[in-house]
């Protein structure tokens, strides 16, 4: 299973079925109102509004999951601390001949990097859209089943974020193996800078945009981890109770998606919509800095180093699994008319996640 499979069996409920330029020549084709054949805004159609967090009391994981506790002995036993089909450059023969603790130390990087990107994605990205729509501030006035379950979800997710960063301490002091040092995750500096070209009243709404992207989007970790059994149990189980909200989530943010998109008018949807796609990639595609950091800490050469990264990571690969990655997503868009427009149907397929 590559790195992008999905496998919508790992939450709990039904799912229908990156540098990129932002300057000007992007703006300046969108220009400051709708394209001149853009499609007439449709009525906002009719939408059961439901709480996609009605049970939460009985199974959110900040609600009913207990602290998950390193076992230490497990390591001896033989298991590893990340799924290793997921650690592509620990398994390359530039890194194979260097023996076990190399990729030892790899399998752990990668497993600080996927919490600490967590605990930022949680956040830097999530709570603060979360926040808004809980607090009416969110767009277009909300229902206020939709604000009750929204606070339900900053709840979840200052819990994912404390839980990630608990159990990165934990293994950092039974392993030994250091952190690189801090960085900031590429997709929070690609919001960033998405965000700073846009006008600042629209920026509230592009974060909101991209929180319905990552929290549909279905990665190969929330569903590979939990079901290898060569991972410690605590870190499987960790993921595990991540992937089981993450269900409600995706489910809370679809129809969140449903009831924005159709309100906003011609001109925010053509200025916006190009984003969606960018959104996709930034958050899929790999993180290569600190990866590159990771294997210079080990005894290779530069150029062995990116060697590695290059083949490890072939963008070809990357293009194929992000469409599958975005499967569910661009389902998302499809049902509710963003690929009406034909120019945000050709933004989609100029960033390959579309024929």
């Amino acid at each position: 299973m590559s790195r992008f499979s999905i496998n919508t069996e790992c939450f709990d409920i039904p799912v229908p079925g990156s540098p990129f330029d932002l300057g000007s020549p992007r703006r300046a084709a969108l220009g400051n109102g709708a394209p001149a054949h853009a499609p007439a805004p449709a009525p906002a159609p009719p939408l059961a509004i439901v709480s996609k967090l009605a049970h939460w009391d009985e199974k959110a994981s900040v609600r009913v999951k207990p602290r998950r506790i390193l076992m230490r002995d497990e390591e001896a036993q033989g298991k590893t601390f990340f799924t290793p089909e997921l650690v592509p450059v620990a398994s390359h023969p530039l890194v194979a001949r260097l023996g076990p603790e190399a990729a030892r130390q790899l399998e752990v990087k990668t497993l600080y990097r996927y919490l600490d990107f967590t605990t930022r994605l949680e956040l830097d990205a999530i709570s603060p859209v979360a926040a808004d729509i809980a607090l009416g501030r969110a767009g277009p006035e909300l229902p206020d089943v939709m604000r009750q379950d929204a606070f339900k979800l900053c709840t979840d997710e200052a819990h994912h974020a404390y839980f990630s960063d608990d159990m990165k301490r934990q293994v950092a002091e039974a392993t030994g193996i250091a952190e690189d040092g801090p960085t900031t995750p590429r997709f929070l500096r690609r919001l960033r800078a998405i965000r700073r070209d846009l006008p600042r009243a629209e920026r509230r709404l592009a974060l909101g945009l991209f929180s319905v992207v990552s929290e549909t989007l279905i990665s190969g970790i929330l569903c590979q981890v939990p079901r290898d059994e060569r991972v410690v149990t605590s870190v499987r189980e960790m993921v595990a109770d991540h992937a089981e909200d993450e269900g409600r989530h995706s489910a809370f943010f679809s129809q969140f998606f449903g009831y924005l998109w159709p309100r906003l008018g011609n001109s925010l949807r053509a200025e916006l919509g190009p984003l969606l796609p960018e959104f996709i990639l930034a958050f899929l595609e790999p993180d290569t800095a600190p990866i590159r950091r990771s294997l210079r800490g080990l005894p290779l050469q530069p150029d062995e180093v990116e060697t590695i990264l290059a083949e490890s990571h072939p963008p070809a690969q990357f293009t194929a699994g992000a469409r599958e990655a975005a499967t569910v997503t661009l389902h998302l868009f499809e049902r509710h008319g963003v690929m009406d427009d034909p120019r945000l149907a050709d933004a989609f397929r100029e960033h390959g996640l579309r024929d």
